[in-house]
């Protein structure tokens, strides 16, 4: 299959063109230094992060897959999770265990789905274990040849994708304890604190008088970021693929897996100007470059920058109002929904639990499982990890933090097919039900803020809830929800291809050293 755009690849940092909706995805093991320290790899063509995957609305995506991986020390095995798509109709599709057997080495997989009614800013990265801390994610734009935006920016191109990730010197399933990051990468690149201080930072072109639609990307495994670009606001006008009115601001926390689009006005002297993303874990501080990358005004000289700036105005959740159909589904009130469900998060002997169970990656997928013929939460496998949902119903989750939020927290976390409305987000007293955000990732915040989200169930299949600091994720910080599990193989549904049914036999079949990584995934 040939890609429907060039992909040229860079020996530091990430892809210098994109590629799709049509196209190979290989999955390479590549030594590479994007700050200055050489390691082998987990990549999606050969770069960090991997190449930009782009479409339009309502495009069908046809992405093969070829695992080509070869360094044992890492898992040999794949499989890759579209984040924020909603996979109606091809839950078979979304790249979660949950969904599918992972892809072994030296065969390949079709990704084949469509995105009606769906545009914004998202991305891709491995679904099996910790393997995507290992490198293997990268950046997915829907663009919207109708967007009601369009009149508020000039440029929106591969040059204004800016991924901000956490870079490990080892490899992931070799880190005992806390994970802690080295470095933090932009656009692939980076400095850590004991290296090199002339290792390349990324640097992002404007021309002066231009306003530029930047899709911000946290493709991280674990920390947050504080993000800025000194002497610059930013207007805020995407969260998590959703399109919400303009919100002013000159920074943005932004935590694991979330994203924003925000338009900047290049309206600043000709120079060259720090762009910063500070971690909650490692090393903080931007000594010597660290945690940074330039904004370089066309016709500045090719410099590192010398300015400062402390962002005043941060981003507030609270701030942000979808800008079509605002409001939870429900009644607009605390018992509006159809179904509550409160999740006590929590943590025992190393595993995270929600309501005292911590999840174990079943050997059969939930959905072969319904396929199967199994269709009650009690028939599901793992054991007290899988909610039935029934379809057409608002669901409320309210996420209790009260003795989980001080360890590795705060925890963000994702519901795979569906974006939700947070009616009390991080940080709140009170329920919003008229004009609450919009989005796919949610921080779960303090001990004591018990964020609360809806959503509504109207895509049948079994989706994957989990926290998306990976580490946690894989120590068992996850449910699956069963949604009209009857209805995930009715008529309307595509039928998952002959070759996702050969998936797992080929996985089970695999031994310890085909596995790599020390014999395959832990839990």
């Amino acid at each position: 299959m040939l890609s429907a755009a060039l992909l040229l690849l860079s020996p530091i940092g990430g892809a210098l063109a994109s590629i799709g909706p049509i196209t190979d995805l290989p999955i390479v093991n590549a030594f590479l230094q994007p700050d200055g320290f050489n390691r082998s790899f987990v990549t999606a063509g050969g770069t960090i992060p991997g190449p930009t995957i782009v479409g339009n609305i309502g495009d069908n995506f046809q992405i093969n897959v070829i695992d080509e991986l070869t360094n044992g020390t890492m898992l040999l095995s794949t499989s890759i999770h579209w984040h924020g798509l909603f996979q109606a109709t091809t839950n078979w599709a979304d790249g979660a265990f949950v969904n599918q057997c992972p892809i072994a080495a030296n065969n390949s997989f079709l990704y084949n789905f469509n995105v009606p009614g769906q545009a914004g800013t998202f991305w891709y990265h491995s679904h099996l274990a910790t393997q995507y801390c290992d490198g293997l994610r990268g950046p997915l734009i829907i663009y919207d040849p109708d967007d009601p935006y369009l009149d508020l920016y000039d440029v929106d191109d591969d040059s204004t994708v800016i991924t901000l990730s956490d870079n490990y010197h080892s490899p992931a399933g070799f880190i005992v304890g806390a994970a802690i990051s080295d470095a933090t990468l932009i656009n692939g690149l980076g400095r850590y604190l004991t290296g090199p201080t002339d290792s390349p930072l990324a640097v992002i072109s404007v021309t002066q008088g231009l306003r530029y639609r930047f899709r911000l990307v946290s493709i991280s495994c674990d920390p947050n970021f504080v993000f800025s670009i000194d002497s610059h606001t930013f207007s805020f006008i995407e969260v998590d693929g959703v399109e919400h009115l303009p919100v002013t601001a000159d920074s943005v926390q932004i935590f694991a897996a979330q994203r924003y689009s925000f338009v900047l006005k290049a309206n600043q002297t000709v120079d060259n100007y720090w762009i910063k993303a500070n971690p909650s874990t490692g090393n903080a501080g931007f000594t010597n470059g660290i945690n940074s990358a330039i904004l370089r005004y066309n016709g500045a000289p090719n410099a590192e920058p010398t300015t400062t700036g402390t962002p005043v105005n941060r981003l507030s959740e609270t701030s942000l109002v979808p800008l079509v159909n605002p409001g939870a589904s429900g009644a607009h009130d605390i018992d509006g929904a159809d179904h509550n469900l409160n999740l006590q998060l929590g943590f025992n002997a190393g595993a995270f639990t929600i309501n005292g169970v911590k999840f174990v990656p079943p050997s059969v997928p939930v959905l072969l499982q319904i396929i199967s013929g199994a269709l009650t939460p009690a028939e599901l496998l793992p054991a007290g990890s899988v909610y039935a949902l029934p379809l057409n119903s608002t669901i409320q989750l309210t996420f209790n933090t009260s003795t989980v939020a001080a360890i590795g927290g705060p925890h963000p976390f994702h519901l795979h097919g569906h974006n939700f409305d947070v009616i009390r987000p991080a940080g709140a007293t009170e329920y919003n039900y008229d004009t609450p955000v919009r989005r796919d990732v949610v921080s779960t915040g303090s001990a004591t803020d018990n964020v609360t989200i809806r959503f509504f169930t109207d895509n049948a299949g079994p989706w994957f809830l989990h926290c998306h600091i990976d580490f946690h994720l894989e120590a068992g910080f996850a449910i699956v929800f069963a949604e009209g599990a009857e209805e995930a193989v009715a008529p309307g549904h595509v039928p998952p291809p002959q070759a996702w049914d050969n998936l797992c036999p080929i996985y089970d079949a695999l031994t310890p050293e085909q596995l790599g990584g020390g014999g395959g995934p832990t839990s």
